[in-house]
């Protein structure tokens, strides 16, 4: 796409002008969940002013336009996924929904004692946790795959892993931390050798890449709407028609019932027999116009724009000496992950989100991934083709002050505490009144932690674990003989130290009855806090004034 291309496709998103901190938005979170264009979102509204009814079970006008355009989706994703009949769809919540459906369904009564399930290091918790409870209940055992150094699964692990005892294998199409396609044909081909079944998680993969089911030929194939332009709330499992048919229902109710008596019940035939209840009918239909938006544009091919997209980002990271790759290599789609050495990933993604900049910290719901590299987390940037070079440009430069700040605060109030003629708590807010912006607000807060002088670490237990924060962060109680307590905070991420500065400036050296007085609620609204925080920052805020309060009742 030229300049002007590219600016008539970013008009299609309404969300793309909203302004963040008031700056414009930048939203590179787009492995989490891509924007919705226009005509999605119309498409939904319509619905419900038009035609709504439910599908399937009326005989009157709005029931049929209702089934009709429903089944039609059903349709447009067989034809997305190549797949060979259109009652191998099932439509779920989501890819989550989706991968329990066959661990219940199909794990729970295709599994014994001794049988193997494949994974690998690299998968979301989603493909994970649904198999290790099969796995607890049937006796299965789980193996996993390692990665090569690209950050791909290893394929000459494949067959010392893959054995005669595997059953299943499961495993992301493209990693939502790497962003490398995986090698799931020869995962595939050596799965069947050994007559295991095969489930792709394709929730990266499929707004970037085109999917045939039948060619890759693996059993199920699993996604969410929400990451292709569709609504939340709508996902797909396809499977193979055979391996569908000898599955047990997995929900029971409406819909699923082909004859209900007291003498016995009988069940739908594909794909309703899998759909108990009533849909989310208007986000399927709107997802079907997200699908036919995807086929205009070929969002899901490879095209120069996207291209440029990966190469340039990878390019500009790359010049950055204190940036590290969780792999090597590029990416083979828009999605990037890095730590910068020195930084915590939760105060470079507080940094641009002051900037207006949206990306992904933490361990995107890939914990053992984080533990296999030895990481607590990182940076990811998830790239979209409504996304401009421009933006890249902003984003670099948005990373280079950041590290450029960072630096200089590394010399500024290392660990002097605060001296103040007047108390903290009135210190704070004279200081936070005289900031008007987010950006000043998010400064002052990183400077305040690096004013917190730095636990012992044998204090940092898991008794002393601050739960709720999203970053880890330690409290630590001590009483005086008079009643009032005095405590010791701390944790990697200097935003959150800054933060634990503020709270503790109301309830250290305090009686049990004055911390529970406090209005605490008037004391961050009057800091300017709240309403710019993210809503895990701000409830990691309460998690530290419940650990306090839990800690002095």
């Amino acid at each position: 796409m030229n300049s002007v291309e590219l600016t008539k496709f970013r008009a299609k998103f309404p969300i793309l002008a909203e302004k963040v901190n008031d700056k414009a938005l930048v939203y590179f979170d787009n492995g989490a969940t891509t924007q919705k264009p226009e005509i999605v979102i119309n498409t939904e509204k319509e619905y419900y002013q038009q035609y709504n009814a439910n599908v399937h079970r009326a005989a009157h006008h709005l029931s049929a336009q209702a089934t009709t355009a429903f089944e039609l989706a059903r349709t447009k994703v067989q034809q997305l996924l190549q797949a060979k009949h259109a009652h191998e769809i099932i439509w779920t919540k989501g890819t989550t929904e989706s991968i329990n459906l066959v661990a219940q369904s199909w794990g729970m009564n295709n599994l014994t004692s001794g049988d193997e399930i494949v994974l690998s290091y690299a998968e979301h918790h989603a493909n994970i946790v649904p198999w290790q409870m099969v796995a607890e209940q049937t006796g299965a055992k789980i193996k996993v795959l390692p990665l090569d150094a690209t950050g791909k699964i290893d394929e000459k692990k494949l067959s010392s892993i893959i054995t005669n005892n595997t059953k299943l294998v499961c495993c992301s199409h493209v990693s939502n931390v790497m962003g490398k396609i995986n090698p799931v044909e020869k995962i595939i081909a050596c799965a069947k050798a050994v007559g295991a079944k095969t489930l792709l998680d394709g929730a990266q993969a499929i707004a970037n890449i085109p999917v045939d089911v039948q060619q890759l030929d693996c059993d199920f194939y699993v996604f969410s709407a929400h990451k292709m332009y569709g609504p939340t709330g709508v996902g797909v499992l396809y499977g193979k028609a055979d391996e569908l048919n000898a599955m047990p229902v997995y929900q029971t109710g409406g819909e699923m019932i082909k004859n209900v008596s007291f003498s016995g019940t009988s069940f739908h035939q594909l794909p309703f027999k899998f759909e108990a209840g009533t849909p989310n009918i208007a986000g399927v239909i709107a997802f079907s116009a997200a699908i036919d938006f995807i086929n205009q544009f070929t969002l899901n091919q490879a095209d120069e724009h996207k291209k440029s997209l990966t190469n340039y980002c990878y390019k500009q990271l790359s010049l950055l000496k204190e940036l590290q790759f969780l792999a090597e290599g590029q990416p083979d789609i828009p999605l990037f992950s890095f730590i910068i050495d020195g930084h915590h990933q939760k105060d470079i993604g507080s940094y641009l989100d002051a900037e207006g900049i949206a990306v992904r910290v933490g361990h995107h719901c890939a914990m053992p991934l984080m533990e296999y590299l030895s990481i607590s987390g990182c940076v990811r940037v998830s790239l979209a083709p409504y996304n401009s070079l421009a933006e890249i440009d902003y984003f670099i430069a948005s990373l280079k002050r950041f590290i450029g700040i960072e630096s200089n605060l590394d010399t500024v109030n290392e660990v002097k505490p605060l001296e103040t003629s007047v108390s903290e708590c009135q210190f704070l807010l004279d200081k936070f009144a005289k900031v008007k912006s987010w950006d000043g607000k998010h400064r002052e807060i990183m400077l305040l932690g690096k004013t917190l002088p730095r636990m012992p670490k044998d204090l940092r237990s898991e008794e002393s674990l601050i739960n709720g924060c999203e970053s880890a962060a330690w409290l630590s109680v001590n009483r005086s003989s008079s009643g009032v307590f005095a405590f010791s905070a701390d944790s990697d991420a200097k935003v959150i130290r800054g933060l634990l500065v503020i709270v503790l400036a109301v309830f250290n050296q305090k009686t049990a009855e004055q911390i529970f007085a406090f209005d605490i609620d008037q004391y961050f609204k009057e800091l300017g806090l709240i309403q710019h925080l993210s809503p895990s920052r701000g409830n990691g805020l309460l998690a530290i004034v419940n650990k306090i309060k839990q800690a002095v009742s």
